[in-house]
């Protein structure tokens, strides 16, 4: 006969676990004795050691009850049922780590390989790294709106970085983000002039070849949200591009053609 110290000494486990299993029913409590102690048979022992090893195997203790009174055809279609349960549950836990692998990675979080094989490039071509920084996290809001979609715009947004005045632009943009003195900056001006004539030729473009396209406004109105929260300084260049007849940061619109 053992006191509830030595079986759970015998048995691998906490005197606290012991209680715990009389209080949800796993483990019957005994009688006391004379002495006014519980004193646990060999047979608790057993019991106790089988609850354990299921335990320690993943099972849930709502379930090793059913699983201990179980005959042997009952049990093994449990045990299959529990290892399908840990191996989905492996399979969410690993899809977790290189999840949390990618933090390290800082632009491949939540972000296709084709955006990051462009961020690269922007870095290749002299943007900064802040530059860099709010593009990915500009991309990845449109990711979360269009995860499929997003690859398509790569190749296009890559050719973009073979005209010169698209590379002029990011590094013209990077000079001005990084600068700590956030006053008038008289560059600002170089940079609205690029974009406005960049938007032009991508405007006519657009109706040449396609027609202007319908797009879902929350992501773009979140970029540009994104911009301006981002610098004080995005809001000067949104009022010179207003001057040149353009409105907006990301999904830019000529005044001249809204109605009155």
């Amino acid at each position: 006969m053992l006191t509830i110290g030595q079986l759970a000494a015998y048995a691998g486990v906490t005197v606290r676990a012991v209680r715990h299993y009389h209080q949800i029913g796993l483990l019957p409590e005994p009688e006391r004795d004379a002495s006014g102690y519980r004193r646990y048979r060999a047979a608790a022992v057993v019991s106790l050691i089988k609850i354990r090893t299921l335990a320690d195997a993943g099972v849930p203790l709502s379930r090793i009850g059913q699983m201990l009174e179980a005959d042997a055809p009952a049990f093994a279609e449990a045990v299959r049922r529990i290892d399908s349960h840990l191996r989905d549950e492996i399979e969410r836990l690993e899809a977790s780590r290189k999840q949390i692998a990618q933090l390290a990675a800082g632009d491949a979080l939540a972000l296709p390989p084709e955006v990051i094989a462009y961020l690269d490039r922007l870095r290749e071509v002299g943007a900064s790294e802040r530059m860099v920084e709010g593009e990915r996290d500009g991309w990845i809001l449109l990711a979360a709106r269009w995860p499929d979609r997003v690859r398509e715009f790569m190749p296009g947004k890559l050719a973009q970085l073979d005209d010169p005045r698209v590379v002029r632009l990011y590094r013209v943009l990077s000079e001005i983000f990084d600068d700590s003195d956030v006053g008038d900056d008289p560059r600002l001006e170089e940079a609205a002039d690029l974009m406005a004539v960049l938007a032009e030729e991508a405007y006519a473009a657009s109706e040449i070849n396609h027609g202007r396209e319908a797009y879902d406004d929350m992501p773009h109105d979140l970029l540009d949200a994104l911009a301006v929260e981002s610098d004080p300084r995005v809001e000067r260049l949104v009022k010179l591009l207003r001057e040149r007849g353009w409105d907006g940061w990301n999904r830019m619109e000529r005044l001249a053609d809204r109605p009155d």
